[in-house]
């Protein structure tokens, strides 16, 4: 991939049932979902890979493992990334490691535990100029994510984490009263563009995390077929900065992930 450092590149659902996670988020998302059993590639409607679904095994769960979704960011050098992250308080969670074809990753947590990835990807011997566009940067993407938002235990020190490892800078804050500042997040390339938000983790959130929003083109029939299709809606549509409306939800496996659409 031809993407700038420090971009969000891929998103991978953690999941205990991939045959499960792909008959939920098809008819919620509009997704296209493989049929590879250990790693299924997720396909937008437009034809663009965003990301994928990874089964968790026996050997993952016994460790601490459970359900979740987590990004991959772009850097230079992943194994100076590492030790970037881990001088600064973070951890490595998977060392670096090669994958033929695909690049090379690691997965990492920064000082508040929230997991991600960070990849030196390979870009394909046919498109050596290709680009992700797993997360739609720069206009609404139909099933691409739209959003990256940090719920942390500690929003100021995740924020200055993040500025030094990936160069994120502070765009604004809204003021969500008890609930602390909505600190929007830009990325300072030569074109900038919004990359989500850090907030302060609600007490009910047992770990500090990372969710994605991504998107749909109506925000009620994607919050009908969360329920329609086994999974549970936590935060209900709520009207957001430019018209369009979010929501957090859980897939039928735990999984925690979000929605952004309009209202028809």
């Amino acid at each position: 991939m031809t993407n700038q450092a420090s971009e969000f590149i891929w998103y991978e659902l953690m999941t205990s049932d991939v045959d499960a996670a792909r008959r939920f988020y098809g008819p919620v998302i509009g997704w296209t979902v493989g049929n590879q059993p250990d790693y299924a590639e997720i396909q937008a409607m437009d034809g663009d890979h965003v990301g994928g679904m990874l089964q968790l095994t026996d050997e993952m769960t016994s460790g601490g493992a459970r359900p979740a979704w987590v990004a991959y960011i772009s850097v230079e050098d992943v194994d100076a990334s590492v030790a970037s992250i881990e001088a600064a308080g973070g951890r490595c969670h998977m060392p670096p490691r090669d994958m033929e074809g695909v690049g090379r990753f690691a997965m990492v947590a920064d000082p508040q535990g929230a997991p991600f990835y960070v990849m030196k990807p390979a870009p394909p011997a046919d498109r050596p100029d290709a680009q992700s566009n797993a997360f739609a940067r720069y206009e609404p993407m139909q099933g691409h994510c739209a959003w990256n938002e940090l719920s942390t235990s500690d929003p100021e020190a995740a924020r200055q984490f993040y500025n030094r490892q990936f160069g994120w800078v502070k765009d604004g804050e809204m003021d969500m009263g008890p609930m602390g500042k909505y600190e929007f997040l830009q990325f300072p390339g030569e074109r900038p563009y919004p990359i989500g938000a850090v907030m302060e983790k609600m007490p009910h959130m047992p770990v500090s995390a990372w969710t994605f929003y991504f998107r749909v083109a109506d925000i009620d029939e994607g919050a009908a077929a969360i329920a329609a299709n086994g999974g549970a809606v936590i935060l209900v549509p709520v009207e957001i900065p430019g018209g369009d409306y979010s929501l957090v939800a859980t897939d039928p496996q735990g999984a925690v992930f979000g929605l952004v659409g309009s209202r028809q």
